[in-house]
């Protein structure tokens, strides 16, 4: 492989991927999704994901130790096995690469270019979504699952994998130009996590960044989600990154799919998850599983409480409706910023500091990741919900994606859970809004997840009822949270959030 080297002239340092600056980047070498386990599947809603664990600073014993152990059996980086890749020979090739366009927009104004729809790389998500079947009985897992990368990106990203559990894809990295997808397969009992790597510059080999200083002065290859200066990780990025994380066999006996758009590492670019249903599940409305996760300036639509961005008009999907690419370009908390913008000549920054201009590319920092103590991380005396509460951090995250992990123990607001079966759709940097399922779909998808109808109602009733819900586009809009009854304000250049009664609020009920 030839070396890569990105553009750092002036033009390309307003890029929403191309801000470079020097500074440090803590490796992350924790495990991602654990099984979980549901008690009554037809009556309670399934069991809550294990909370998130600390994901800060490492010493060089766990570094080198601690992810061995995370890629032991049968993960190995994200490596398949030979007898895997023979049994993958004969399946479908790559898909061909999606059209997509870079969105130039007019953060001051707030003008960005309308967003771009994309198809699904299997087929088409209206397809899909117009006709599906009603639940029926479950057949076995389909093998092996597929898992397509895509960068909508207008740069060059290069996707790290990691694997904790099962056979994973045969790879651990990759570069991906714009507009481009890789189409992979993993192990229907796979867990892992997929993350975006921005900024890179390998040696020729990939083992290595293209000088001894790297892209940051350290040694890495990487600005951010560096894993060891490898193109082909074979351990966990460094933060600030946003996660997708997947345990495909998780819950009761193993027939739950659990995935989630994770921050609790911090947050580098957009990223959304696209479901590719099975034979079994393609009665599942599409709105209740394709979530999206915007909190980068440029990318956002008008604001808006549906949308078709990842279903189609049969099916809205629920948007955070607040934000603006204007606000969105500040929710980072000042001090949380990875490369904040240079000090002005005296060297101190005025304060307020509304009026200084943030990098377009602001990689932001988790609460955890910056200062690793126990109060922010969840661990030790703090280790139960009840001690633990959001930072600012998380309440700003939580603010411009909802559906996202936020903190250790926002599980309930956080986590999809599906009945096992189809494939997925890691898309990064996605156009249009932040999804808001959970808040408003929330009831109905604990419901899919336990397998369908509850006890004395057939199927076809229980399917005609939900479909009742979830295409009425005026119940979505009725019940989506709105600016008065939020209380989100703007000072000193972050948005401090005064009461939770929306999405932030539900999360506070159900911890």
């Amino acid at each position: 492989m030839e070396s890569t080297k990105k553009d750092t002239s002036a033009s390309a340092l307003s890029k929403p991927c191309c801000q470079i600056k020097s500074a440090t980047a803590p490796i992350n070498a924790d495990p991602v999704l654990v099984p979980r386990q549901s008690t009554n599947p037809l009556h309670d809603p399934p069991s809550s994901p294990e909370p998130k664990k600390k994901r800060g600073r490492r010493s060089i014993k766990n570094l080198l130790v601690g992810p061995l152990a995370l890629f032991g059996a049968g993960g190995g980086g994200g490596r398949a096995s030979a007898a895997w890749i023979r049994n993958l020979s004969s399946l479908p090739s790559s898909p061909a690469s999606l059209s997509t366009g870079i969105i130039n927009s007019n953060i001051a104004n707030n003008t960005p270019t309308p967003p771009v729809s994309h198809p699904s790389p299997s087929s088409s998500l209206t397809d899909r979504a117009v006709t599906p079947s009603p639940p029926g009985s479950d057949p076995e897992n389909p093998t092996p699952i597929p898992l397509v990368i895509t960068n909508n990106c207008g740069e060059t990203i290069w996707p790290g994998l990691a694997t904790q559990n099962g056979i994973g894809p045969g790879t651990g990295g990759f570069e991906l130009s714009p507009r481009e997808s890789r189409r992979m397969f993993v192990s229907p009992d796979w867990q892992g996590r997929i993350w975006g790597r921005t900024n890179c510059s390998f040696n020729a080999d990939g083992t290595g960044p293209s000088n001894l200083n790297g892209v940051n002065g350290l040694g890495f290859a990487c600005l951010t989600g560096d894993c060891f200066a490898r193109l082909d990780c074979e351990f966990t990025g460094a933060v600030p990154n946003t996660l997708a994380e997947f345990n495909l066999i998780g819950g009761l006996e193993g027939k739950q799919t659990f995935y989630d758009i994770s921050l609790v590492d911090g947050y580098n670019i957009p990223l959304g998850i696209i479901y590719i249903p099975a034979a079994n599940t393609t009665w599942i409305p599409p709105n209740l599983t394709n979530a999206a996760c915007i909190a980068s300036a440029g990318y956002l639509s008008d604001p808006s409480s549906t949308g078709t961005f990842y279903t189609n008009s049969s099916y809205p999907t629920p948007f955070e409706n607040l934000q603006t690419n204007r606000g969105v370009a500040s929710w980072c908390p000042w001090d949380l910023q990875k490369y904040p913008p240079n000090k002005p000549g005296n060297g101190i920054y005025p304060y307020p500091d509304d009026n200084i201009q943030r990098p377009v590319f602001d990689p932001c920092l988790s609460a955890c990741a910056s200062t690793n103590s126990p109060q922010d991380c969840c661990t030790g005396q703090y280790n139960a919900p009840e001690v633990c509460r959001p930072s600012l951090y998380s309440e700003q995250a939580k603010s411009v994606c909802p559906d996202a992990y936020s903190y250790a123990f926002d599980d309930q607001t956080s986590t999809f859970i599906i009945p096992t079966g189809g494939g997925w759709e890691v898309m990064f940097c996605p156009r249009g809004r932040s999804t808001n399922i959970l808040a408003i779909f929330g009831k109905e998808l604990r419901q899919i997840a336990s397998g369908g109808p509850p006890p004395g109602q057939g199927r076809e009733k229980y399917y005609e009822e939900l479909l009742a819900v979830v295409t009425n586009k005026t119940y979505i809009e009725s019940v989506s949270p709105k600016p008065a009854s939020l209380g989100v304000s703007l000072k000193s250049g972050w948005r401090k959030v005064l009461g939770f009664v929306g999405v932030v609020g539900l999360m506070t009920v159900l911890l």
